[in-house]
């Protein structure tokens, strides 16, 4: 199926080439373009169908010269059947309480996203990031977006700690994971795979047909979980298919 981007209000850029974060000894390019902040939301829902990942207000896909290995992924909804190993998962967190909250950040989420960075992605693009930075990666944008919060449960009265959060675009046809982080010390619960099927069960409550993921890349241990949720449709030239395919 043909995705039609309104190209005349769009003007894209390529990046210089780095390091890829994924793949050692391969390079990085990426092409991308500024959201506009009057249609900002439709051409979201164009440009992630097209293989195109939010940061903000900016819209950008891989255009590395010699890889081709991140692939953009979905979830469709209807066909999807979760692994023992999964259903195990949601068990393990049957307790968390779930809220859905505006798209502003607070120091209780930024100072669970540090323990986070540091734990998780040592050394990482994002390790040095302040929480100025933090603010405008939740509440830059012009799009359909918002925060899913995970608590402990509340104990004496007190709200229960935050566990783990997910920032989500909300999309015509799905839910786009723009990014999620968790608690380190947390492990045992699985929280990122719990996040992500969690976000099946409430697109499936309100009958969107796909949860976005981003990219997976093949061989790269920081991926390796997405590969997981079976059946996943991969964007390839021709459109997007069956990963089996």
């Amino acid at each position: 199926m043909t995705q039609h981007i309104p190209t005349r209000q769009l003007r894209f850029f390529m990046t210089a080439t780095a390091p890829c974060p994924y793949l050692p000894g391969q390079t990085e390019r990426k092409v991308f373009a500024n959201l506009p902040f009057s249609d900002g939301a439709h051409v979201n829902d164009e440009l992630t169908q097209a293989g195109f990942r939010r940061s903000q207000n900016i819209a950008y896909r891989p255009a590395c010269e010699s890889c081709d290995a991140c692939v953009s992924v979905r979830i469709p909804i209807g066909k999807f059947v979760a692994s023992r190993t999964q259903r195990k998962v949601l068990n393990r967190n049957a307790d968390l309480v779930r809220t859905l909250v505006e798209a502003e950040a607070t120091v209780e989420q930024f100072s669970l996203l540090r323990r986070y960075l540091t734990a998780r992605h040592p050394g990482g693009g994002m390790t040095d990031m302040g929480w100025l930075d933090y603010v405008a990666m939740v509440e830059d944008t012009a799009v359909r977006t918002h925060l899913i919060e995970y608590r402990l449960p509340d104990v004496d009265g007190e709200m229960g700690a935050l566990v783990a959060v997910t920032l989500t675009d909300l999309l015509k046809d799905g839910l786009s994971m723009v990014y999620s982080y968790f608690d380190p010390a947390m492990e045992k619960r699985s929280l990122g795979v719990f996040a992500v099927l969690d976000h099946l069960k409430q697109a499936r409550i309100v009958r969107l047909p796909y949860v976005y993921l981003g990219y997976w890349v093949q061989g790269s241990a920081k991926m390796d979980y997405k590969a997981g949720f079976r059946p996943m449709e991969v964007l390839r030239p021709l459109g997007w298919r069956a990963l089996e395919d």
